[in-house]
């Protein structure tokens, strides 16, 4: 569910850039309070997760647990930043180099170097 739900936030936060770079702002307004949604359900999944797996067994993983579950929130807030700005008109590219730092250091994280990744 966690992947699925951020997988979702980045769909969605690709359109709702298109939607309001191309003027579009009703439906990009929309589609940014559905996204506001899916950060609630990333934020839950990504607490449940750190609870039933990490936190009992995480042995000498603690620090880059953290490390990830801070880039994981540095993404979100990221993509929330995007959103805004692209509202009000504003450049937005500091914000999405960030979102891609935060994003590959959680995703490098979460699937190779922590225990219950899917990489070896």
């Amino acid at each position: 569910m966690h992947i699925t739900s951020w997988v979702l936030a980045l769909i969605l936060i690709i359109l709702v850039s298109m939607f309001y770079k191309q003027g579009k702002m009703k439906p990009g307004k929309i589609l940014h309070m559905i996204l506001r949604l899916d950060y609630l359900f990333i934020l839950y999944t990504g607490i449940t997760l750190y609870f039933t797996h990490y936190y009992p067994n995480a042995g000498g993983f603690g620090p880059e647990v953290i490390l990830k579950m801070v880039a994981g929130l540095w993404a979100v807030i990221s993509m929330e930043m995007i959103g805004v700005k692209l509202s009000h008109k504003e450049p937005i590219k500091g914000f999405v180099i960030q979102l891609i730092i935060a994003a590959v250091i959680a995703i490098v994280l979460g699937f190779g170097r922590l225990p219950f990744g899917i990489l070896p």
